[in-house]
């Protein structure tokens, strides 16, 4: 059995999830407080991050990306990377957003804040970090916006990794309650297809102590 170590609000782990559910491989989540820095956790990922995944045949694989790519390797039957050349180029251009400017910008300064400096006891949420990351969080969606409406899915014709990527950040801030859907419906219409998707469930039944997602979270239909 796969073995994926993870944060719940992480959205490098849900994207990961996401893919293998997309997949059909089963896996088993286990929790890792990478500031623990625990020995055995730094045997297998000495960057102390999640994701990490250690496939059924043993092997290890760390970072969200090098997992998801080996997964396309191993596993082409679902591709999650596009068809052609130029199709591969523009998934990991917007994966690549996603996962470090969006994250810069938005991420870190909103679920980082409300979720793992909380779970880490490092203090209450800094109100600079997260006034910029609401303000970074309105020119994002007018982006995902765009990409909505002038494509059938993120990347292209095809859904692909770039939406996984960039609908696991989002159920993050969602289950925050940090996005105003209001400010660009296309958005809102493109994550309600995500979302409803079968892979999405286990992500919309997570829960974490000391937080109540709003209602719509899990509400396909919002």
């Amino acid at each position: 059995m796969r073995v994926v170590y993870h944060l719940p609000l992480s959205p490098y782990c849900r994207k990961v999830r996401l893919v293998l559910a997309e997949k059909h491989l089963p896996f088993e989540l286990r929790m890792e407080k990478v500031w623990e820095r625990r020995t055995e956790y730094m045997i297998l990922n000495p960057a102390a991050t999640v994701p990490t995944m250690i496939d059924d045949t043993g092997l290890v694989v760390p970072d969200s990306q090098v997992i998801c790519e080996y997964l396309d390797e191993i596993y082409p039957d679902t591709p999650m990377l596009g068809d052609t050349p130029a199709e591969r180029v523009e998934v990991r251009r917007l994966v690549q957003w996603f996962d470090t400017k969006f994250a810069a910008d938005v991420t870190r300064n909103l679920s980082e804040q409300k979720y793992m400096r909380r779970l880490a006891g490092r203090g209450h949420p800094d109100a600079g970090a997260l006034r910029a990351g609401y303000a970074n969080l309105r020119d994002h969606l007018q982006y995902l916006g765009w990409l909505s409406e002038n494509r059938k899915w993120l990347a292209g014709p095809t859904i692909s990794l770039a939406d996984f990527a960039a609908a696991a950040h989002l159920s993050v801030l969602d289950f925050t309650g940090d996005v105003d859907w209001s400010l660009s419906p296309a958005t809102r219409e493109w994550y309600a297809r995500m979302k409803s998707r079968p892979s999405f469930r286990p992500l919309l039944a997570d829960r974490v102590p000391g937080m109540i997602p709003p209602e719509h979270y899990a509400n396909l239909d919002f």
